[in-house]
């Protein structure tokens, strides 16, 4: 099939690229001339045959709004528009009345997968009618992992962006659980070796994982992770999971005090928050702040600050 996409970031330009792989058509569009196909989206329009899907990939908010605000004034009826970044699950339904409004249809999806999405697939969750699903099917096939998992139609229009956002509010507990057990194994006098003892997790244990392998990896690029400042920033899907669960009167003790925990860190140079910007930076290249100023990482694959498109 023919797919028009917006946005051709750490993401969006990996995802085009493994699109393109599995034998589908891919035409691009970036505010960055050298990354794009197209130079306007009124270009990428003209470029597809109808029925069209356009998969927006840019951050969330005001950016997502403006793309598909003008999306709108340039697709045909039957047209689907696909918004993969991180956008709040609350704005989706006023996008897909926008949208149809005009006659084109609306999906949702959050994306995983982070700047190791190309070769290992993206964990995709979608929402939205099935019509609309349906033309889209193949590219979602394309992205996902090998294998029976890694993709869900989880519901109605919003569903995948409130699915993903409940996935990320997870990965703030267990990044937050792996950074305290860290800090609290260097505080210990005897204990000699912690960045072995975390490779020794990796095999046999309970809590073997891909975020405990990216931990290791971050301890054998810096062992006591003394080059890093005790940083790390939020998305803002941690705090809109937490907020869905006061609403939906649903208690997240865990995931919550991760989300405080972050806070935490913009006030001092905690020792758990160089492991969580560790982590950050080898699964989604988010930059880090070194330990003597500034931020390291902007020359590796996906090294932009918050807010994210994806990861």
């Amino acid at each position: 099939m023919e797919l028009g996409l917006v946005g051709l970031g750490k993401m969006g330009g990996n995802m085009r690229e493994r699109i393109r792989r599995a034998g589908h058509t891919v035409v691009g569009y970036d505010r960055n001339p050298d990354l794009a196909d197209v130079h306007s989206l009124r270009e990428l329009v003209d470029s597809l045959k109808a029925p069209r899907v356009v998969w927006v990939m840019v951050p969330a908010g005001a950016a997502t709004q403006s793309t598909i605000d003008e999306l709108g004034e340039l697709l045909s009826p039957g047209d689907v528009v696909v918004d993969g970044g991180n956008s709040r699950w609350t704005d989706d339904e006023r996008h897909a009345e926008e949208l149809a409004a005009k006659g084109v249809g609306f999906v949702d999806c959050g994306v995983s997968g982070g700047v190791w999405g190309l070769e290992n697939g993206y964990a995709l969750m979608y929402g939205g009618d099935p019509e609309n699903v349906a033309k889209v099917q193949p590219v979602f096939d394309a992205l996902k992992p090998e294998g029976e998992f890694g993709s869900v139609h989880a519901g109605k229009v919003g569903a995948g962006h409130f699915a993903k956002m409940v996935h990320n509010g997870i990965e703030y507990a267990m990044m937050q659980a792996f950074a305290e057990g860290w800090e609290l194994l260097e505080a210990a006098e005897a204990v000699t070796d912690v960045r072995e003892i975390f490779r020794s997790w990796r095999e046999g244990t309970v809590i073997r994982s891909w975020l405990l392998d990216l931990a290791v990896r971050a301890l054998d690029d810096d062992e006591h992770l003394g080059a890093l400042r005790g940083y790390a920033a939020d998305s803002g899907e941690g705090r809109w999971t937490v907020e869905a669960a006061i609403d939906h009167a649903v208690p997240l003790p865990a995931i919550t005090a991760s989300l405080f925990a972050r806070f935490s860190s913009r006030q001092d140079d905690s020792p758990q928050m160089k492991m969580i910007a560790a982590l950050r930076n080898q699964f989604g290249g988010h930059a880090v702040t070194s330990a003597a100023g500034g931020e390291k990482g902007a020359d590796s694959p996906g090294a932009d600050v918050d807010p994210p498109v994806g990861g």
